[in-house]
């Protein structure tokens, strides 16, 4: 129920955004952007500094990038996302930078999987009760700047916290405190990427650094 409410809270916020977003000016709208990139710097910056392993960390985001770079991540998404826009009959270019962002903001995170844990061990799922909460209302600037792919990071939402979820009696075992923090170190790096794209300072191919996720848990173990 935990993830479900999560999501449910992603979609409302992001439709209601989007409705707002067609009576704001162009110059607002730009406003809304910069200032989600300005909120995203310090943001990134203190999940960035919860990691204690730069060297795991380090290695991570080489091979993660490099991985991601040579199956072309951020390409595919933008071509899936323009398909997707024209069956929509969305603004062009909106569906991926709105996908994305919102997907890192709320899957990446102590909250995430935390909270997907307590769901899925059958305790009561505050923690996640709370994330809706706080996701909710980012979502409503979010959609208002970002457009139609907010309130579709729901679908990343049920993804990712639903297998947490899930498979929580088989995997809490393994996800360390080491691992959780080094995690969202990595995903705060992910984070300023998107901070320098919505603030228009560098075009940075943040889905390309997603497979340096799945790196953290094997360098840590590694080193």
């Amino acid at each position: 129920m935990g993830t479900l409410c999560n999501a449910l809270a992603v979609v409302l916020g992001g439709l209601l955004g989007i409705t707002l977003r067609g009576k704001f000016p162009l110059r607002v709208q730009e406003a809304l952007m910069h200032t989600l990139g300005l909120v995203c710097v310090p943001l990134g910056l203190s999940m960035a500094l919860k990691g204690e392993k730069f060297l795991a960390l380090l290695l991570s985001l080489v091979a993660g990038s490099a991985l991601g770079e040579l199956l072309q991540l951020e390409g595919r998404l933008e071509h899936f996302s323009r398909r997707l826009e024209e069956r929509l009959k969305a603004e062009a270019g909106t569906f991926a930078p709105g996908f994305l962002a919102a997907t890192l903001l709320f899957c990446i995170g102590p909250m995430t999987i935390m909270g997907s844990l307590e769901d899925g061990l059958g305790k009561v799922p505050h923690i996640l009760y709370t994330k809706s909460l706080l996701d909710g209302t980012a979502s409503v600037a979010l959609g208002a700047s970002l457009g139609i792919g907010v309130p579709f990071s729901a679908l990343s939402i049920l993804l990712i916290q639903g297998s947490i979820t899930l498979l929580a009696r088989f995997i809490a075992p393994f996800l360390s405190e080491v691992f959780v923090r080094e995690m969202t170190a990595t995903g705060g790096i992910l984070i300023l990427g998107i901070a320098l794209n919505l603030l228009n300072l560098k075009k940075i191919r943040v889905a390309n650094l997603l497979p340096s996720l799945g790196f953290v848990a094997l360098f840590i173990r590694i080193l």
